[in-house]
C-alpha cells in the first residue's frame, strides 16, 4: 500500500473522530447536567507523584417493597433505570392527590419509556396502605403499573431510607421527620445517586424535572454511544 493510500485511510478515520469529539465537547459544555449532591468519601490517588481526588458519591441502598399489584419488588429490580420518587399516603386529603396528578403528568410525558425511567410513590403510612388501598389509589389516578409503582413496606425502613439515603430533610428543611410529608419529587440516576429534588406544585421546577430526565438518559448512553460510533466507523472504512 503506497503512502497516499495510507494517508487517505488515516484522514478517513481521524477526521470523523475529531469531529465527533469536538461536538461532544461543546455539547457537554453547553448542557448543564443535573448535579450530584451527597458523597460518602473522597479517595486520594497518587499516580507518579501526582495527587488526584476521586469523589465517592452516595448510592441509595437497595430496599424491598410491595407494589400495587402485590408484587415483591426492590430498587435492584430497576437496575439501569432513572428513578423519580415521591412520598404519599392514601388517607391524605391535602397534598397527596395533587402530587399524584403531578406524577401522572410526568408519566404521560414519558410514554413507552418504562425500560428507561420508573416513577415510585412510596407510602409513609404502610400500616394502613395495604395492596388493596394502593390498587384503589392507582385506579383513581389511572396509574400505569409498567412505569409507575405505588409502594408499601416496612415503615422504619422507609423513613430511614427517606431521611438517611435520599436526604429528604435536607431537601425540605420544614419536614416533620416523625411523619414524612413533603411536596418534593426526588430524582435518582441509573446508579441510584440523588441528582435533584423538585417541588411538585411548582410548574417551573416540574418543567426542569421533565428536562433533567432525558439529560440523564443521554448521560447513561454516552460511553456506549461513542463505542458504537467508533465501531461503525471502522466497519464502514
Amino acid at each position: 500500500m503506497n503512502k497516499k493510500a495510507i494517508l487517505a485511510i488515516m484522514l478517513a478515520v481521524l477526521l470523523p473522530v475529531t469531529g465527533y469529539l469536538l461536538v461532544s465537547y461543546y455539547t457537554n459544555r453547553d448542557v448543564q447536567m443535573p448535579p450530584r449532591y451527597f458523597y460518602d468519601s473522597v479517595n486520594v490517588v497518587n499516580a507518579n507523584g501526582k495527587t488526584t481526588y476521586d469523589t465517592v458519591w452516595h448510592r441509595v441502598s437497595n430496599m424491598h417493597f410491595i407494589n400495587q399489584l402485590g408484587q415483591h419488588v426492590s430498587f435492584d429490580d430497576l437496575k439501569g433505570k432513572i428513578i423519580v420518587i415521591d412520598f404519599f399516603f392514601t388517607r391524605c386529603p391535602t397534598i397527596c392527590p395533587r402530587l399524584a396528578v403531578a406524577m401522572k403528568r410526568l408519566q404521560n410525558s414519558f410514554p413507552n419509556n418504562d425500560s428507561i425511567v420508573q416513577f415510585l410513590s412510596i407510602s409513609i403510612d404502610p400500616e394502613h396502605d395495604s395492596v388493596r388501598q394502593l390498587r384503589n389509589w392507582a385506579e383513581k389516578f389511572n396509574v400505569n403499573p409498567d412505569s409507575w409503582w405505588l409502594l408499601t413496606g416496612n415503615r422504619d425502613s422507609i423513613y430511614r431510607m427517606a431521611l438517611n439515603e435520599i436526604k429528604a430533610s435536607v431537601a425540605d428543611v420544614n419536614i416533620d421527620t416523625a411523619f414524612l410529608h413533603t411536596e418534593n419529587f426526588f430524582l435518582l440516576d441509573k446508579e441510584r445517586i440523588v441528582r435533584g429534588w423538585y417541588n411538585g406544585f411548582d410548574s417551573v421546577a416540574q418543567k426542569k424535572l421533565v428536562r433533567d430526565i432525558p439529560l440523564l438518559m443521554l448521560e447513561k448512553d454516552r460511553k456506549r454511544s461513542f463505542k458504537e460510533f467508533f465501531k461503525g466507523l471502522l466497519k464502514n472504512s
